[in-house]
């Protein structure tokens, strides 16, 4: 096969995986971040540019706004939805384009289309697909900077840098593979870079100016809650957790897929003899990124995406020692991939419960699972229980009145040790498991193993518990 050939199905492989699939969730919109972007997109008019939400930069939000504008499109909650998934679609799909240049190897590109991870956020209408293109040309435009430095390029990269930076503050962290090459090549082009960085930055996120206090407030809040000074519901998996440990194996398993992970630790010994002075700067700029968030409280994956592309990069090394083993690789990212092409199983819980349930069925659920499960009207009374301000003789009442326990995900049990839960799985509550309602596999990783958020928003595993044994309200006291 020609190049050109495999060129082409590269492309046609990077536009299935990265935009089939958008509509997943079928129009109920699971992920709180993607809807807090969507609400604040949707607030946005002619009249007032202020979004009133400054966890984000207001780059992607103006971005979407006038990209429907433009298409003379209604700016409602849904339609800010989907232009925000399909910008993280795009943006996916240009940085797979800047990391071939940083490294040109077609096998590289193929198991970055094949990262679960990086699919994954593809789909998400949030910041990340955006801030991990910013960092890819900053790469890119290091590499041109060491083989000459031309003025242009510290624009380009300027522009770049600013626009991860009105995307998200931490962004600015991006400049330091232009820092570094300008730093070797002794430039004084990283003056101006980082003034014209500066304006831009404020230009295309104008109101973490204009409305300071309230930028600054957001800001530490989102500090406190990150460096775990403010604990919060969501952040409870984080306790005892040990720094670059947890992300070494709660995360970059998951999102690279096993056997990248396997091939790029088996490629560290030939990478280290190698060093070329471009790969220092990637490794370092990386690493440096590592070093920091990953001594954060909060160690979400998302926090981690901008170094999805490592260990494939390093993968791609090794496996062109050993192409026989690159199919194996790419087997997590195809089965990731497809569970976008079947109902969300939330749906799936949803149709269960309708079409199996007595109407009148009284089904404790839980609160604070991201969003509830969107059980169509039939007659069942849905209690959420908030399990995260629980006392046993609430919670017993509850259990003594309900005929069926539905467990939306693994947020709560897998981060509270509660007898209840302890109780119910090895059946003496007095209930059953009768349904379990799960996605795809993650090729021999159980993804309720991982950081929470992996599985969480787009694949729960749901399971469905049906009263066999009522015991008496006592007892339920006692158990709990």
């Amino acid at each position: 096969m020609s190049f050109k050939h495999k060129v082409l199905i590269l492309i046609l492989l990077a536009l299935i995986t990265r935009f089939l699939g958008l509509n997943w969730g079928n129009n109920f919109f699971f992920h709180p971040d993607e809807n807090n972007m969507a609400v604040a997109l949707s607030k946005l008019s002619p009249q007032s540019l202020n979004p009133h939400f400054f966890a984000y930069g207001q780059f992607p939000l103006y971005l979407g706004y006038f990209s429907l504008e433009v298409f003379n499109l209604p700016n409602n909650f849904v339609n800010s939805i989907f232009v925000l998934r399909f910008y993280s679609a795009l943006f996916s799909l240009l940085s797979l384009y800047f990391f071939y240049k940083i490294y040109p190897s077609l096998s590289f590109v193929l198991l970055l289309i094949f990262t679960p991870g990086l699919i994954q956020l593809a789909h998400f209408g949030t910041t990340e697909s955006l801030l991990i293109l910013t960092f890819s040309i900053n790469l890119f435009l290091a590499k041109l900077i060491l083989k000459k430095p031309h003025f242009i390029f510290f624009i380009f990269a300027a522009i770049s840098t600013a626009v991860a930076t009105a995307t998200k503050i931490s962004g600015a962290i991006f400049a330091l593979p232009i820092v570094f090459a300008a730093i070797h090549i002794r430039s004084w082009y990283l003056i101006p870079y980082f003034l014209l960085s500066l304006f831009l930055s404020i230009a295309l996120s104008p109101y973490s100016i204009l409305a300071l206090p309230d930028f600054i407030s957001t800001m530490r809040y989102e500090t406190q809650v990150a460096t775990g000074l403010l604990p919060v519901f969501y952040t409870t998996q984080f306790q005892n957790s040990l720094p670059y440990i947890f992300q070494i194996t709660k995360i970059f398993p998951y999102v690279n897929g096993w056997p990248i992970f396997l091939f790029a630790l088996l490629s560290i010994p030939y990478l280290v003899i190698k060093n070329k002075k471009y790969s220092i700067i990637i490794f370092l700029s990386s690493l440096i990124y590592f070093l920091y968030f990953g001594q954060l409280y909060v160690k979400w994956t998302r926090f981690m995406s901008p170094l999805f592309f490592v260990l494939p990069f390093f993968a791609s090394i090794f496996l062109k020692r050993f192409p026989k083993l690159l199919p194996l690789a790419l087997i997590p990212g195809i089965i990731f991939f497809a569970h976008y092409l079947f109902p969300d199983t939330r749906l799936v819980a949803s149709k269960y419960l309708v079409s199996n349930l007595p109407q009148e069925s009284t089904v404790l659920s839980e609160s604070g699972n991201v969003v509830n499960l969107p059980v169509l009207p039939n007659g069942l009374n849905i209690n959420n229980y908030d399990f995260y301000n629980y006392d046993s003789a609430s919670l017993a009442k509850s259990l003594s009145s309900s005929d069926y326990i539905l467990i939306p995900s693994r947020r709560v049990f897998k981060n509270y040790e509660l007898n209840y839960y302890q109780h119910l799985f090895n059946g003496s509550l007095g209930f059953r498991e009768i349904k379990r309602i799960s996605p795809l596999s993650d090729f021999f990783l159980n993804p309720e193993n991982a950081e929470e958020t992996w599985s969480v928003f787009d694949r729960p595993i749901i399971r469905i518990y049906q009263k066999n044994n009522n015991l008496t309200l006592d007892q339920y006291e006692n158990l709990l």
